[in-house]
């Protein structure tokens, strides 16, 4: 089944009679209903304004009337004839294979729970084995995606996810090898196959149940590859791509930790030419979305630049955007940071105690400054993301030339997570998922409970 057809029929599902008009013209927004994960909740409209902003040091505050003002136009793609749509990208050649349920059955030993890594409202993500279509004697190790038959929005999303990563190719985005559409007696089978990132995600290694304390350099190329990732979707296409749910947890490592970018189920394509931005209700996580998007509902790619001026701060300090386990004052990484950030010498108070504070403090500190930038309230003001990898670039490049990371990389970069993908029971699998330790393709989509229209 192409991927027109598909799309046909999810927006023939009986669920859109349930949809307002408003929300039927363009489908201009996805809607997560069954998230299960504690920190990804819709964003209600009382607490917009309770979302704190951000601002750098020496800041010259301005109005942003000048952006309220804009155009105020739906600039996604889509129509007013009812029907959904979906993003829709410029046509160019895919080559994503289409796999038969048989053959995903094949890979994961019929979907056995030993094979199962990850649970989530729309479905359960087993680790698999296939051949490769370059060499048949060679095999790879993917992650299968399995889409449960709860309706209609998972269908969406698994259309967003073909259409986008069947035509973008970047070493730091997660590789789509290919897709499942089969349709019988049993119902609609929906699966993707990703490939395998053997190390999990940033949130895994941050939080402080990990057993491993990532080093800085590593931190540094990590920073490096999401910027190079974000840069190339917003600028290096003949079409924008605004990632909009930029995160930790969709940061993914490779056996070589280098990171790549999941998971595209919000993705939407940027403004149309002679737009400013595209007007959608707010969608993503707590403590990532800009404050111009929240409060005004138009979305650029500054948001994405905002959220990743965020992710640099969990990077250096090692804390969650928002921790409601800690004391109050802390809760809120943003506004815990502010107070230090007018010293060198104070700031290293807010540094992971798991890093060795004194011997990265300038580095560190230079990152929090490239991190001040992408988080001004004035999103015209944050810098576009190809200038933020050119900063990060150079502080990458003065950490490997200062030297002394050798002897650490040397051990860290052998580290190998034991256990991370064999659960050898049901019980083991189900609190993998639960507590979400090195789970990495609950990542792929736990479906997050948002709804967005």
């Amino acid at each position: 089944m192409c991927l027109a057809q598909e799309a046909r029929q999810v927006g023939k599902s009986s669920e859109l009679r349930h949809c307002s008009r408003s929300q039927l013209q363009g489908m201009k927004c996805f809607s997560f209903l069954h998230g299960e994960k504690r920190d990804e909740i819709r964003i209600p409209k009382w607490l917009w304004p309770a979302i704190s902003s951000f601002s750098s040091s020496g800041e010259t505050k301005r109005s942003d009337s000048d952006f309220t003002s804009r155009n105020t136009s739906e600039t996604s793609t889509g129509s007013s004839t009812g029907r959904a749509n979906f993003p829709m990208i410029p046509p160019r050649s895919s080559k994503l294979r289409e796999f038969t349920f048989s053959e995903l059955k094949s890979a994961t030993k019929n979907f056995s729970r030993n094979a199962l890594v990850g649970e989530g409202g729309f479905g359960c993500v087993y680790k698999g084995i296939i051949k490769s279509t370059e060499d048949s004697s060679k095999k790879l190790d993917v992650a299968v995606k399995q889409l449960g038959q709860r309706g209609f929005q998972g269908h969406k999303e698994w259309v967003a996810e073909v259409n986008i990563l069947g035509v973008v190719k970047h070493p730091n985005l997660v590789k789509l090898f290919g897709y499942c559409a089969d349709d019988d007696e049993r119902g609609i089978r929906r699966l993707l196959v990703y490939e395998y990132m053997q190390n999990g995600s940033v949130d895994d290694h941050l939080s402080p149940r990990s057993g491993i304390t990532i080093p800085w350099l590593i931190r540094l190329r990590i920073a490096r590859d999401t910027a190079r990732a974000l840069a190339y979707l917003h600028e290096e296409m003949d079409f924008q791509i605004i990632f909009r749910d930029f995160k930790s947890s969709n940061i993914l490592l490779d056996e070589q930790w280098n990171a790549k970018l999941s998971d595209f189920g919000l993705a939407r394509l940027g403004p149309a030419e002679g737009s400013t931005h595209v007007s959608t209700m707010p969608v993503g996580t707590i403590g990532y979305a800009s404050p111009e998007y929240i409060r005004t509902c138009r979305l650029t790619s500054k948001n994405d630049v905002w959220s990743y001026g965020v992710f640099l701060y969990e990077l250096i300090t090692g804390r969650r955007p928002l921790d409601y386990n800690r004391p109050k004052n802390e809760q809120n990484l943003l506004e815990w940071v502010r107070p230090y950030l007018s010293d060198p010498k104070k700031f290293q108070l807010v540094m992971d105690p798991r890093l060795e504070r004194k011997s990265i403090a300038k580095s560190a500190w230079k990152l929090a400054t490239i991190a001040n930038r992408c988080l001004v309230q004035n999103p015209k003001s944050r810098p576009m993301m190809s200038q933020v990898r050119v900063m990060v670039d150079k502080i990458v490049e003065a950490s490997e030339a200062a030297g002394g990371h050798e002897s650490q990389l040397r051990s860290f970069t052998t580290v190998k997570i034991s256990g991370d993908i064999e659960p050898k029971n049901k019980k083991r699998a189900a609190d993998r998922s639960k507590l979400g330790d090195i789970g990495w393709l609950r990542r792929l989509r736990t479906f997050n409970a948002i709804k967005t229209c």
